[in-house]
């Protein structure tokens, strides 16, 4: 069985674990999370006429 180099190659590059997944959980994340739940502006109630 030959030795491809792209099969080398894809094969060093799937041993990588610095590839950041969407889902991981991190600063990223962190940084969404914190602007979609940010402080929520209370309604005020006004008498009605």
């Amino acid at each position: 069985m030959k030795n491809r180099r792209w099969m080398a190659s894809m094969i060093a590059e799937a041993k990588k674990t610095e590839v950041e997944m969407p889902w991981a959980r991190g600063a990223r994340r962190a940084a969404l999370i914190a602007k979609t739940s940010g402080p929520v502006a209370k309604p005020h109630l006004r008498a009605s006429a």
